[in-house]
């Protein structure tokens, strides 16, 4: 009786974590989609009639149990990667991810060689 307890138990543990893990926040993704009728703003703050079918569209891919990764994948290829606020990492966009980071780190060896040298004249 009591292994059957503990195993219920087990069980219901691991339905419970895997609900949560599929769980899937539509304010999260409604954010990030941009509206492509308002300029610059996304779609949980348009009122348009794009961003309202959107919204349905993405409420539609939730209900037929797609992930956010999905339902981003398919906006991208419909509408292109300019629907996305953030972009996924690819081989495309690499460089405008990776050139602020250069940038800084570049600036930050120029401003110590700099000190250095002001030092060693001193």
């Amino acid at each position: 009786m009591r292994l059957r307890t503990i195993i219920l138990f087990i069980f219901l543990n691991f339905s419970f974590v895997e609900a949560e893990v599929y769980t899937v926040d539509t304010n999260k993704i409604f954010k990030n989609l941009r509206c492509l009728i308002c300029q610059g703003q996304s779609i949980a703050d348009s009122n348009s009639e794009y961003a309202q079918t959107i919204k349905l569209v993405v409420k539609d891919q939730i209900k037929n149990g797609k992930s956010e990764e999905e339902i981003y994948d398919f906006l991208i290829e419909k509408y292109g990667e300019w629907i996305v606020y953030k972009p996924p990492l690819t081989k495309t966009n690499f460089l405008l991810w990776a050139i602020p980071y250069l940038v800084l780190l570049g600036g930050g060896i120029l401003i110590f060689s700099f000190i250095r040298r002001n030092n060693r004249n001193s």
